[in-house]
């Protein structure tokens, strides 16, 4: 981490938006720079909205499924079990939709 500060800050017409103090310090992490290309990357592109369009729809789709509540079963390993019963189901279901289930029998047959 380092740290960033001028004295020019008395003199600095934004200084009363920026700070109350005589100088400003920033601190910056030594690889910030490939977080903000990251980030740049990201907005360029939309990827929240694609993310949303792709990742977050079998996880709202799955919670209306489950009424939009809690999980049934208490303890992390039974609610691990209950949600992957619950994803097992929204993919079948997905799979008879895009193949319809003539296709599907055939390809769990084989």
């Amino acid at each position: 981490m380092s740290t960033y500060w001028t004295t020019q800050c008395p003199t600095c017409p934004l200084k009363s938006q920026c700070t109350t103090g005589s100088e400003r310090r920033v601190k910056r992490w030594e690889h910030e720079h490939l977080v903000e290309a990251m980030t740049a990357r990201m907005e360029a592109i939309d990827a929240m909205a694609i993310r949303r369009e792709t990742a977050e729809h079998p996880f709202s789709t799955i919670k209306a499924w489950m009424g939009a509540t809690h999980f049934l079963c208490k303890g992390l390993k039974a609610v691990r079990t209950e949600m992957s019963l619950h994803v097992l189901v929204y993919n079948m279901r997905r799979m008879m939709a895009t193949l319809g289930m003539g296709r599907l029998r055939r390809a769990l047959a084989a």
